[in-house]
């Protein structure tokens, strides 16, 4: 029998956040640090939206790009709260979450072999979707010495003729760093010099701990060769109602627009309509929850640091990415004997790219309580094995 199996698909590593909590989920008592969840249930009066749109019977197909009411409110809240405006008829398309936006934007953007510039640590996705779309990922390396942002000069030193797309993930997940408006005005300014489209993945900008979330497409000439992808799941913890968006210049649209009809049709009914509550009426529910983050992020980093590992404060998204390098283990080897030994689940630096390699991501999206009991098994971890490294 012929071989059933795609060799590019055979080819592409199962996620690295997995392999640990498929382990946890057969471990009784473990806790785990590691999911980017919210631990917040979805605020009561946007389920009550999506509840009585059930009873009202609003359970057919809606448009291929989404309800009019929803794509009005998305570009209502862009122009509030970052200052970009999108005419929603022709420049936004509601998605099956940022996944979907991610995934189509590089399918419709790639022919085979264009390069696409991945910055990392960063979400485990981009890399796996630019090869399935026949692009050719090219990983730019962020370092903790500068925050982990991305700078021009590590921009420059990547880009080839072959380039054709970056990736701006910020808020970034892992490492929590975030991209101000005097570095986004460097990119911007290098990537109209060198003909560059951007898919810029804003998934976190809610979830931003030093002044207001800047995005790319804000600046004089970017709205025209960005696509901005964002999503209800982190800011209104939305995660299961599987809910994202995309905004981009008409051209790209409607080939990104091509590939949700004939592989989704539409994102659910259901959840569109709480989202249209959502935008209307959950700043406060936002605001909430960002505070409540801001608490968590501040107690963890100190207690991270008071047992004598070396972290690079995040400002942005809900994760701290503490080094490890100390400790004479690898990431793997690390988070391996913290689960066998104490119990508790993280996430391996290398699971965001090889950079990561030295690093864990943990998540601070679960309560204080949850927070408090895992610290105080990793100080028994660390005690026994920084002692052992020294």
């Amino acid at each position: 029998m012929r071989n059933p199996l795609s060799d590019k698909i055979v080819s592409i590593q199962p996620s690295g956040i997995r392999k640990f909590f498929d382990i946890v989920s057969e471990m009784k008592d473990a806790i785990s640090l590691g999911v980017g969840e919210p631990d917040f249930d979805t605020p009561w009066h946007i389920r009550d939206e999506g509840i009585y749109s059930l009873e009202k019977g609003r359970t057919f197909y809606t448009s291929n790009a989404g309800l009019k009411e929803l794509k009005i409110e998305i570009c209502n809240y862009l122009k509030r709260r970052f200052d970009v405006e999108y005419d929603y008829n022709k420049e936004v398309m509601v998605t099956v979450g940022g996944s979907e936006a991610i995934d189509i934007a590089l399918r419709a953007m790639l022919n085979p072999g264009d390069e696409v510039l991945i910055p990392q640590p960063s979400y485990v996705s981009y890399t796996p979707c630019t090869v399935l779309a026949d692009g050719v990922p090219v990983t730019i390396q962020l370092e903790e010495k500068d925050k982990f942002r991305l700078t021009k000069e590590k921009l420059l030193e990547k880009i080839t003729p072959k380039t054709k797309v970056l990736i701006l993930p910020f808020p970034n997940n892992p490492t929590g760093s975030i991209m101000e408006p005097e570095d986004l005005a460097e990119i911007a300014k290098i990537c109209i010099e060198k003909d560059l489209f951007v898919i810029s993945d804003e998934i976190y900008s809610e979830l931003t701990y030093k002044g207001q979330h800047c995005t790319i497409a804000a600046f004089p000439g970017m709205k025209e060769r960005t696509v901005l992808i964002n999503g209800f799941s982190k800011s209104y913890a939305m995660t299961g109602w599987r809910l994202g968006y995309a905004c981009a210049p008409e051209l790209i649209l409607k080939q990104m627009l091509k590939i949700h009809q004939f592989a989704i049709m539409c994102a659910p009914t259901t959840s569109q309509y709480a989202a249209v509550e959502a935008l209307k009426n959950g700043d406060k529910d936002v605001a909430e929850m960002r505070g409540a983050y801001d608490q968590r992020r501040r107690y963890l980093v100190k207690a991270l640091r008071d047992m004598g590992f070396d972290c690079y404060e995040p400002q942005g998204a809900f994760y701290v990415f503490p080094s490890i390098k100390k400790f004479g283990m690898t990431s793997d080897e690390f988070a391996l004997k913290l689960l066998e030994e104490e119990k508790v689940a993280v996430v391996p630096g290398t699971a965001f790219g090889d950079c990561g390699e030295g690093y864990l991501r943990i998540s601070y999206a679960y309560s204080l309580n949850d927070l408090k009991r895992a610290l105080e098994r990793m100080e028994r971890f660390v005690k026994r094995h920084l002692n052992d490294a020294q």
